[in-house]
């Protein structure tokens, strides 16, 4: 499982990840596997995904393939992004697409979020894409995530990369399915 934080504030950006990968009861920590990173840039944005641990090696593939076209500055671009990707995901990475008999719109089977210049972003398994003001989280330790970048996020003397990575290490603390270290990257938010 994973966790993954992203955090907007005073003219930053953050996203951060633990580096645990389980398989059912099994576990495999950032002590035994050398590419346990769970972000992956693709331009200026980071994005993290939770998902099947295949999900990471996918985006990073698909991102630095030399005629992708991707844009992340905007709600609307990340879902003609997620929209091109879907039918990718689907032709070239044999995507199982089959869903619960009541989704309206077939599933790209992970979430994501996504940290860059121009904000906070998640994009869910349909392809919903939200615009975060503060922060947010995603994975197995959500519900820790969160609660703790509520109890820290007004403190002055955090930084958005010191709130994402303490959202990961508290998760990490809680839930069995999170582990550190915490990966992290900052970056400046571009005025729009």
């Amino acid at each position: 499982m994973t966790t993954i934080a992203v955090v907007k504030k005073n003219g930053r950006t953050a996203i951060a990840a633990d580096t645990l990968t389980k398989w059912g009861t099994g576990k495999e920590s950032a002590a035994y596997v050398a590419n346990n990173h769970k972000i992956v840039q693709a331009g200026d944005s980071y994005i993290g995904a939770c998902g099947s641990a295949t999900f990471k090696t996918i985006l990073q593939d698909y991102f630095e393939r030399p005629k992708t076209k991707a844009g992340f500055d905007s709600t609307i671009q990340i879902f003609r992004t997620w929209q091109k990707f879907h039918a990718v995901l689907k032709a070239d990475y044999f995507l199982v697409t089959a869903g619960d008999k009541d989704d309206s719109l077939e599933s790209s089977r992970f979430d994501v979020l996504i940290a860059n210049p121009h904000g906070i972003f998640g994009v869910g398994a349909h392809r919903t894409v939200q615009e975060y003001i503060k922060f947010y989280a995603i994975g197995s330790g959500t519900d820790v995530a969160l609660g703790a970048m509520y109890g820290v996020y007004n403190d002055p003397k955090r930084s958005a990369e010191d709130i994402a990575r303490f959202a990961i290490e508290a998760a990490a603390e809680f839930d069995d399915a999170t582990g550190l270290p915490v990966m992290s990257h900052s970056m400046k938010l571009q005025r729009r």
